[in-house]
């Protein structure tokens, strides 16, 4: 395989998570009578340009369907992060009733609800029509197109350029980074700017966070690896912060090259910090198969041993990253039932892979499980606070990533 940005060829393995189906790939009832696609999951390193990808084996239509299940709103987490990252842009920039708004992968409407809400013009690209059609109904504009240079021309020969351009949890998701990337410079008027929200490669190998990997995650990125690929395709990063979501992510900032702000001190004591991690050595990235194993041996050895004394593990957040986890360690509903998700697209459905049923909370009330398995561990805060009551009857929570905690 080809790197996907600079085209090296890539002989460093990451890791290897064997194979699973497409972690979003909700069944129906009806589903459950056919077989599955499974696809190879491994990841290898760039040892030219340090961008860390997956193996390409499905196209991205084939994995963001227009029954895609993933709904931003449903975490209050998630809504106050973004509530916060609009106010700060918009004082930070100036932005006004004279701006224009893009945001990339607009989701169900979560973020874009708030510029709305400060009457600042504003337009969303998502390509999968659940979602879209749940940010219509929010009363938001939103073209259902997947983002590249094809679609930047479209929108900019439309007057549809933007001052700002959103393009927050969506870098990792696309196959072709080149082209997105230089869709996002076209976009950008003059003196525009572009913001990145994306989980911190760092993060993931120092926290075992390895079920933030899966199909439709093609890039895991560090900003020694972005900087230099914005650069490629006419950005320039100018800041970064680092930010809590989805277990350490970064934000970044950038312009156009062609009118670049000076960059602050952040970004390179970001990038002196990797660099001196070794994100640029390639034995830094050899013993991560290792801990990923380890992890996995104790989670599974955890739920061999509730079974065997008869107690019981109920899930909670019918999430990516838990689909990860439960494939790779090979996961059934013998060993966990049932999954619990707030979310009622998902309810009544099951989990693709593990074939485990997701149900509403009340499920949890009713049964009173000793244990509840929190698979978003990102959100682990939210959820402890909104099932505190399993406390009632002697019920603890667990987390297995970055380690089994039980609590």
């Amino acid at each position: 395989m080809q790197c996907r940005h600079c085209g090296a060829h890539l002989f460093v393995q990451f890791v290897d998570l064997c194979s699973a189906p497409p972690s979003n790939a909700y069944l129906t009832k009806a589903g459950l009578q056919r077989p599955e696609v499974w696809l190879p999951l491994r990841v290898s390193t760039c040892t030219h340009c340090w961008l860390v990808q997956t193996e390409d084996y499905a196209p991205a239509d084939q994995i963001f369907t227009d029954d895609y299940a993933y709904f931003s709103s449903y975490s209050k987490t998630w809504l106050d992060h973004a509530e916060n990252y609009v106010a700060s842009v918009v004082d930070r920039f100036h932005l006004d009733s004279n701006s224009r708004i893009v945001e990339l992968a607009a989701n169900d409407g979560y973020l874009l609800q708030f510029v709305a809400a400060r009457e600042i013009p504003c337009l969303g690209v998502e390509p999968t029509a659940s979602t879209a059609n749940v940010a219509r109904s929010k009363g938001l504009e939103i073209l259902q197109e997947f983002f590249g240079v094809r679609l930047a021309k479209n929108m900019k020969s439309r007057g549809l350029d933007a001052d700002l351009v959103i393009a927050n949890n969506v870098l990792a998701y696309v196959p072709d980074i080149n082209d997105f990337l230089n869709g996002v410079a076209i976009l950008l008027r003059r003196g525009g700017v572009a913001t990145f929200e994306f989980p911190h490669l760092l993060n993931l190998i120092k926290y075992n966070q390895f079920d933030t990997i899966y199909h439709e995650h093609y890039s895991y990125l560090s900003l020694i690896a972005v900087h230099n690929i914005f650069k490629h395709n006419g950005l320039s990063v100018f800041d970064v912060d680092e930010v809590p979501t989805h277990g350490g992510s970064l934000r970044l900032y950038a312009d156009r090259v062609d009118h670049p702000r000076p960059p602050t001190s952040a970004v390179e004591g970001l990038l002196e910090r990797e660099r001196s991690a070794g994100l640029r050595i390639e034995h830094f990235y050899a013993g991560f198969q290792w801990r990923v194993n380890c992890v996995k041996d104790k989670f599974l050895k955890f739920l061999v041993e509730v079974k065997a004394s008869n107690k019981q593990v109920a899930a909670y957040g019918a999430a990516a990253k838990g689909n990860a986890l439960l494939n790779y360690a090979g996961i059934r509903p013998d060993l966990v039932p049932y999954v619990v998700d707030k979310n009622p697209s998902k309810q009544g459905k099951f989990l693709p892979g593990s074939r485990i049923p997701i149900v509403a909370e009340e499920r949890i009330q009713r049964e009173r499980p000793e244990y509840v398995l929190i698979l978003p561990w990102n959100i682990r805060a939210e959820v402890v606070h909104d099932l505190s009551y399993i406390k009632d009857w002697g019920g603890k929570f667990v987390t297995a990533i970055p380690d089994m905690l039980i609590h």
